[in-house]
């Protein structure tokens, strides 16, 4: 009877330990970068959001299909008062450090994220207050009612309170100026993982936070996060054929069929909400030839876009003819549709500019955050210079060439641009509103129209849908007639695995490891 008892205890200790193990899995992550900082308001840039949702949490997110699902706040809806949403918080919250996350943290955090020193304030600028109703209620009001307010709260990260006080970390780092701060090196968020370890640009490890509220609410298989930024596409290709990492998130094209060939690893792929382009500075000023439509239009007709889909991209893109991907709304076939190539046409029309023999110019480039973003920027210098424009090429990290572009140093450069609101005022408001403080914090472009940003200014708070359409229309229409911006191709994303892993590609190229799970 003992030996049985015995027996049966082991073989019950066997399952456990089992089962505990299936549930314990670690994932090495690696791409090109790290995130830029962890600070969560510092920068609103893709990969830096991808990273901190591990650690931190929005009121709520959008999941890896792209619907909106509650996190912090469990419901919302919009009072009697057309202006005022209220949001009801998830109850027994815990911060990584054990203390409650309250209605006073959504306050500060909102109310930080809208400092100038933010980058996330764009997605702010309709919010005239932000009140504490009670310990698990806010109420945001905005100038006018926002029936989109919701969507802009997906990346805007809650913080504590207290910590952030603590800290001495009340505002977010001025990440354009160069700025450190002890929000941008730690953190203390409300995430399924906490950060154990980390080296900037080398190393990050990330553990499942036992305490997390969403326990029962996700799969959480991953139990640990090693986060490896490697900037060299062949090693990072060769980490993950060796079974030295188990997921790459950017898989350079070149190597997609390569990875589907191994027994070991599959890839997986989906469209982005990114689009791809080129922005020229456009201001009347002295030997600036990008002040001349004429020029912006040749250059517009001098871009072999499906050459770049087949050669650069090995048909891991979609041409496009507008900075707006499919996902968002104001998208029409109609505004991307692509300029047919011209380069008899290109060089008419600079020749009208006064520019005969063409000009010289510098593009600058990332060569670590779109997919083959250096290889895009080759070969628009090499279209470019079949009409005279003679293109300098300076291609650098995203940790520099975002402040160039921030601080309005450049007048010629590549950028990618997401929408996670899934609408068009989310880029009108960052790329064609005048530049002031609060709005258009990413129009370097020198471009300003008053009547647009009335237009633009009226989105937040038109709850017609029909009339918001018809405003959303009229502003393509115009801005597009001016070619502001350069489109290149709308992003579709790869993603390296093992074979034993089951995950889908997140349209905002957003792995949240918390939904991944395992075969079994």
């Amino acid at each position: 009877m003992r030996r049985s008892v015995l027996a049966m205890t082991f073989v019950l200790l066997t399952v456990y330990l089992l089962v505990s193990v299936a549930a314990a899995e670690t994932i090495r992550w690696a791409r090109s970068q790290d995130t830029l900082t962890l600070d969560p308001h510092a920068q609103n840039e893709g990969p830096t959001h991808a990273f901190s949702h591990h650690v931190y949490e929005p009121l709520m997110q959008r999941d890896m299909v792209g619907e909106i699902i509650p996190l912090l706040a469990t419901d919302w809806s919009v009072t009697d008062d057309p202006t005022i949403w209220e949001f009801q918080l998830r109850q027994g919250v815990l911060f990584h450090d054990g203390s409650e996350m309250t209605a006073d943290d959504v306050v500060f955090s909102l109310n930080r994220a809208m400092e100038p020193t933010s980058d996330m304030r764009g997605l702010l600028t309709s919010v005239a207050d932000v009140i504490k109703v009670d310990d698990y209620t806010v109420h945001i009001q905005t100038d006018g009612p926002n029936p989109l307010l919701p969507n802009n709260l997906t990346n805007l990260f809650i913080m504590s309170e207290a910590w952030s006080r603590a800290n001495g970390v009340e505002s977010p780092q001025d990440f354009t100026a160069g700025e450190e701060s002890y929000a941008a090196r730690n953190a203390m968020g409300t995430g399924a993982y906490r950060i154990v370890s980390r080296e900037p640009d080398v190393r990050t490890v990330m553990q499942r936070h036992d305490d997390y509220w969403g326990n029962d609410e996700f799969a959480l298989e991953v139990s640990e996060i090693v986060y490896t930024p490697i900037q060299s596409a062949a090693t990072r290709i060769a980490a993950l054929l060796s079974g030295e990492v188990d997921f790459v998130q950017d898989l350079p094209v070149q190597d997609v069929a390569r990875v589907r060939a191994n027994p070991n690893l599959q890839v997986i792929s989906g469209p982005e909400n990114r689009t791809i382009f080129f922005g020229l500075n456009v201001a009347d000023k002295e030997d600036n030839p990008f002040a001349d439509i004429r020029v912006r239009e040749a250059m517009h007709l001098a871009i072999n876009r499906d050459a770049i889909r087949q050669v650069v991209m090995r048909g891991q893109a979609v041409p496009a003819g507008v900075i707006m991907p499919p996902f968002v709304n104001g998208w029409t076939e109609e505004l991307d549709t692509l300029p047919e190539v011209n380069l008899d046409r290109a060089r008419e029309l600079l020749a009208e500019a006064g520019y005969p023999n063409g000009f010289s110019t510098t593009l600058h480039c990332p060569n670590d955050r779109y997919i083959n973003d250096e290889a895009i920027c080759q070969a628009a210098v090499g279209m470019l210079g079949q009409i005279g424009i003679r293109v300098n090429l300076e291609a650098q990290s995203r940790s520099l060439h975002f402040p160039l572009i921030q601080n309005n140093e450049t007048d010629f450069f590549m950028l990618g641009w997401g929408v996670p609101t899934y609408d068009s005022e989310y880029i009108f408001t960052f790329l064609y509103h005048t530049r002031d403080g609060s709005y258009g914090t990413w129009n370097t472009l020198d471009y300003s129209d008053p009547e647009i940003d009335a237009k633009i200014q009226s989105l937040s708070s038109e709850i017609d849908t029909e009339v918001r359409n018809q405003t959303i229309a009229a502003i393509w229409e115009e801005v597009q007639s001016q070619i502001l911006y350069l489109p290149i191709h709308h992003q579709v994303l790869d993603w390296g695995l093992r074979n034993d892993i089951e995950f889908v590609v997140q349209p905002e190229n957003q792995p949240h490891l918390k939904f991944m799970t395992f075969k079994r």
